[in-house]
């Protein structure tokens, strides 16, 4: 099942606009797959997991990461700095139980992207966020993704 068949295709080609071109924008594909990880992580989406982790892999990232992304605040050494601001803001921004991003967060995530890069790496996680809730939703199982 592609993506877009799960709902509209026009809402579905939106979403998957919105998703390249936060990815375009930020300008890592290893570093975008890490925080779609992640909010899928959080968001329990077994769909999306299962298709970006193997995306991750062909970008780069290395297993020890991927082993360790539910834990990268106890991963020292594993996580720079630039990748653990931006899955700090992810959390952030996918879990939003006090109503706001921090102030520290996004003043790290601040100091590590420039304005445009800032922008598109909230587009991504809100365009994850957003794929999360339609698979979780729709209850589409992991193992239907197709490149």
């Amino acid at each position: 099942m592609s993506r877009t068949e799960v709902l509209d295709r026009e809402v579905g080609r939106a979403l998957s606009g919105l998703s390249a071109a936060a990815k375009r924008g930020l300008g890592d594909p290893a570093l975008a797959e890490l925080v779609v990880i992640r909010a899928s992580q959080l968001n329990h989406c077994a769909f999306c997991l299962d298709m970006h982790l193997g995306i991750a892999r062909e970008h780069g990232v290395s297993e020890k990461q991927l082993d360790l992304l539910a834990a990268w605040e106890e991963a020292e050494g594993v996580f720079d700095e630039r990748e653990r601001a931006a899955l700090a803001l992810t959390e952030a921004v996918t879990v939003l139980t006090e109503g706001f991003v921090p102030d520290d967060v996004w003043a790290t995530a601040a100091e590590r992207f420039d304005d445009g890069q800032l922008a598109h790496l909230i587009g991504l996680v809100v365009a994850i966020n957003n794929w999360n809730r339609v698979m979780v939703g729709r209850r589409i199982p992991p193992g239907g993704y197709r490149p």
